[in-house]
C-alpha cells in the first residue's frame, strides 16, 4: 500500500501552484496546516452572515409575519459599527498590555460577542412568533439586540484575525495568506447555507432554533482553535509607555489624492445598487414564485458561487492589464442584466430565471468589489495601503447596512400603496413592492456607471498597469 501512496504524494508534488493557489500561501514559520485552522473564523463569520443575510430574513418576513422594513432594520443593525472596522485593525496593532498579546485580546472579546447574540436570537424568535402571553415588544427588542451583538462580535473578530494572519506569515507570502482567509469566508457562507437549505427543507421553528445554537456553539469551538497558540506574547511590543500614531495626517495625504472621493462615491453607489436586495431574495422567492424554505436557503450558496465565479474570472482580466475601474464597470453592467432577470422572473413565474439572476447578481458583485478593491490598493502614496483599505471597507460596509434598511422600507411602502389601490389596479399584486427595490438598484447601477467614465479615463492617462489575482486579494 506505500507504493501507490507514495506515487500519489509524488504527483501532487509535481503539481504546478497555478492550480493550487494556496499552496505557496505556506511558510515554514507558518505551515498550511496551521493556516488553515487560523482560517477558521472566518468560516465561522461566513455561517454567521448565510444565516442572518439568508435564512433568518426570510422566515421573519414570511413565515412569522415581521414587516419586512423592521426585519431590514435588524438585519442593518451589524454594519452600524463597520466604519469602526479600520479603528478597531488600528487599536489591535497598537494594543497595550502587560501580557503580550495585540491580536487575541480582540478575538476572543469578539468571539464572545458573537456567541451571546446568538445565545439571545431563539428566545427572540419565540417571542416574535406568537408562543408567549409577554408583550409583543420585547420580541422586538431582543431580536434587535441579538442582531447587534452578533454584527460587534463580526466586527471585532475580523478586522483582528484578518491583521494576525500577516504578523505571521512571511512577507512574500502574505498577500496570499490574506486571499485565503477572504476565499474561506465566501466557502463558509456557501457550505453553511446549502447546510441550513438541507436542514430546514421541512421547516419547523424548533429545528431553526436547534441550528441557531448550533452555530452558536460551532462559532465558539471554530474561533477557540483558529487563535489557540498562534500569536506569539511580545510584552515589548505590547508596553503601556508605547505611543500610538495619529489618523490626522495620513487622511489629508490620501484625500488629496485625484480622484479619491469620486472613487469612495462609486463604491457606495455600486455598493447599495448590489445589497438593496440582500434581504429581498428569499421573501421574494417564497411569496412570489412559492420556492419553499430549502429552495430559498440555497439562494445564498448561489450568490456566493456566483461571486467565487466573477473572482476567478476578474483576476485573468486583470492579469491582462484590465483597468481595475473599467472591470468594476463591467460588473456594474452584470448587475443590471441580473436585475432584469430577477424582475421578469415574477411574471414569468420562472424560478429558474429568478435563480439565474441571483447567480449573475454574484457574479456581477464580485467583478464589482474586485475591480474597486485593487483600485483602492492603487490609492497607496508612501505608506497609506492600510487606510486606503480600510475606507474601502467602511464605505463599503457602510453602504450595505444602509442599502438593506433602505431596501426593506421601499419594499413595505411600495405595498402598502398598491395594495391601497393609490397605484392604479395595474400595480396592486404583492410583487409591486419587490419590483420596485429592483428597479432602483438598476437606476443605481446606471448612476455607477455614470460616476466611473472620469476615472477610468483618468486611469487611462496616468498609465498605471494593474494586476490582480488570489495573491492579491485583501480581506
Amino acid at each position: 500500500m506505500k507504493a501507490p501512496i507514495g506515487n500519489v504524494a509524488q504527483g501532487w508534488l509535481r503539481v504546478s501552484l497555478r492550480y493550487l493557489p494556496f499552496a505557496d500561501a505556506a511558510s515554514a514559520d507558518l505551515p498550511l496546516s496551521r493556516l488553515l485552522r487560523l482560517s477558521m473564523f472566518q468560516v465561522s463569520i461566513g455561517m454567521a452572515l448565510a444565516l442572518l443575510n439568508g435564512t433568518l430574513n426570510r422566515v421573519m418576513i414570511v413565515e412569522l409575519g415581521v414587516p419586512a422594513a423592521l426585519v431590514a432594520a435588524m438585519v442593518a443593525l451589524p454594519f452600524v459599527l463597520a466604519p469602526m472596522r479600520a479603528l478597531i485593525g488600528h487599536r489591535s496593532d497598537t494594543h497595550r498590555s502587560l501580557l503580550g498579546w495585540k491580536r487575541v485580546p480582540y478575538l476572543w472579546l469578539g468571539t464572545l460577542v458573537q456567541f451571546g447574540g446568538f445565545a439571545i436570537m431563539p428566545f427572540a424568535l419565540i417571542l416574535l412568533s406568537g408562543d408567549t402571553t409577554g408583550p409583543a415588544w420585547v420580541g422586538t427588542w431582543s431580536a434587535a439586540l441579538a442582531f447587534l451583538l452578533v454584527g460587534v462580535g463580526i466586527n471585532t473578530t475580523q478586522p483582528a484575525g484578518l491583521a494576525l494572519a500577516p504578523d505571521l506569515a512571511a512577507p512574500a507570502s502574505r498577500p496570499r495568506v490574506v486571499a485565503l482567509l477572504y476565499v474561506m469566508l465566501l466557502l463558509g457562507m456557501v457550505v453553511s447555507a446549502s447546510v441550513y437549505g438541507v436542514l430546514l427543507r421541512d421547516f419547523r421553528q424548533v429545528e431553526l432554533i436547534q441550528i441557531i445554537q448550533g452555530t452558536a456553539l460551532a462559532t465558539l469551538l471554530m474561533n477557540l482553535v483558529a487563535l489557540w497558540k498562534q500569536e506569539p506574547r511580545n510584552p515589548a511590543a505590547t508596553a503601556p509607555t508605547r505611543e500610538r500614531p495619529s489618523f490626522s495626517d495620513a487622511c489629508t495625504r490620501l484625500f488629496a489624492r485625484t480622484g479619491t472621493l469620486r472613487f469612495l462615491c462609486v463604491v457606495a453607489l455600486g455598493t447599495m445598487a448590489f445589497s438593496m436586495q440582500d434581504i429581498l431574495l428569499e421573501p421574494y422567492g417564497g411569496a412570489i414564485l412559492g420556492m419553499p424554505v430549502g429552495a430559498t436557503s440555497a439562494l445564498t450558496a448561489m450568490l456566493a458561487g456566483g461571486s467565487l465565479l466573477g473572482f476567478a474570472w476578474a483576476a485573468r482580466l486583470l492579469a491582462r492589464h484590465m483597468d481595475p475601474c473599467r472591470l468594476a464597470g463591467l460588473g456594474a453592467l452584470a448587475g443590471i442584466v441580473a436585475f432584469c432577470a430577477v424582475l421578469f422572473a415574477a411574471p414569468l413565474t420562472s424560478p429558474t430565471l429568478f435563480r439565474a439572476g441571483v447567480t449573475l447578481i454574484g457574479f456581477g458583485g464580485g467583478f464589482f468589489a474586485v475591480g474597486t478593491l485593487t483600485a483602492a490598493m492603487q490609492l497607496d502614496s508612501g505608506g497609506l495601503s492600510g487606510l486606503a483599505l480600510g475606507a474601502w471597507g467602511a464605505v463599503q460596509t457602510t453602504a450595505v447596512g444602509g442599502a438593506i434598511a433602505l431596501g426593506g422600507f421601499m419594499r413595505d411602502s411600495v405595498a402598502a400603496l398598491a395594495a391601497s389601490g393609490a397605484l392604479g389596479p395595474a400595480l396592486s399584486g404583492p410583487a409591486v413592492g419587490y419590483g420596485a427595490v429592483y428597479q432602483i438598484e438598476i437606476l443605481l447601477l446606471v448612476a455607477t456607471l455614470v460616476a466611473i467614465g472620469p476615472l477610468v479615463r483618468y486611469r487611462q492617462s496616468s498609465h498605471e498597469p494593474a494586476s490582480f489575482g488570489l495573491a492579491q486579494l485583501p480581506g
